[in-house]
């Protein structure tokens, strides 16, 4: 079946953000997700998850393991398990991002 943000399960999270469930399995989860200018996820890691974000419009900020990376449209960055990291919209502009995640991150989340 066809999978779009248009009928895919949506939920929102933290500061007005919003993701849309492209995939949602025990083994593998994909997200599509967006943050409005100015929000933020909270620093954390997963036990398990190994994830990979990449970016489709806007600027993303990253802050993984101390250090600061910016990722701009068409980039992307990977998260090994138990690297702190967060991500953060600290542009004028909305930032829409695919979050891949194997196993699935649900119930693997450490807050740093």
């Amino acid at each position: 079946m066809k999978i779009s943000k248009m009928n895919a399960e949506h939920y929102t999270w933290g500061d007005n953000c919003d993701g849309w469930h492209l995939v949602n399995t025990p083994e593998l989860s994909i997200i599509h997700e967006r943050m409005p200018p100015g929000s933020a996820e909270e620093l954390h890691y997963h036990n398990q998850a190994r994830q990979f974000f990449f970016v489709l419009s806007g600027s993303a900020t990253f802050k993984m393991d101390g250090k600061t990376v910016d990722i701009g449209a068409q980039e992307g960055i990977e998260v090994p398990p138990l690297v702190p990291h967060q991500i953060l919209n600290q542009t004028n502009t909305d930032i829409e991002f695919v979050v891949t995640s194997q196993p699935n991150s649900r119930g693997d989340r450490v807050l740093v």
